[in-house]
């Protein structure tokens, strides 16, 4: 985290505890998420014999980026609404700009390390 600059008067000190804020916020979501995806899998009941397999790779990955998809719209939605002044709290809106910027971020990562892991894998075959 950043930390908090002195001087620059009050405007400064407002905008240095509002991205710090915003900082946290992000990784406190970014925290429940993984929490909450490592929670799944453990809570799930063994598979029996006569049950549908697990999701496979491409269904998941699908999933993943419905959900980004799917923040990511929300977020736009919202933005929209408080810009109409339907909604009133911007701490809201900026919560959920702030949820899809890190799906996005993650679902990034995710691209390039699977496209690393790809480029590696054509690499070896050589």
């Amino acid at each position: 985290m950043s930390p908090v600059r002195s001087g620059g008067g009050v405007q400064a000190g407002l905008a240095d505890v509002l991205a710090l804020r915003r900082e946290v916020l992000a990784r406190s979501e970014a925290l429940r998420e993984v929490r909450e995806a490592s929670a799944s899998p453990a809570a799930a009941p063994a598979r029996g014999q006569g049950e549908a397999p697990a999701a496979g790779f491409a269904e998941t990955l699908g999933h993943a980026l419905e959900k980004v998809s799917a923040a990511q719209q929300r977020s736009a939605e919202m933005q929209a609404a408080y810009e109409r002044g339907e909604v009133t709290d911007v701490a809201k809106v900026m919560l959920a700009r702030q949820e899809s910027g890190v799906a996005f971020e993650a679902t990034l990562q995710v691209r390039n390390k699977l496209l690393s892991a790809y480029q590696e894998i054509m690499r070896m075959g050589s």
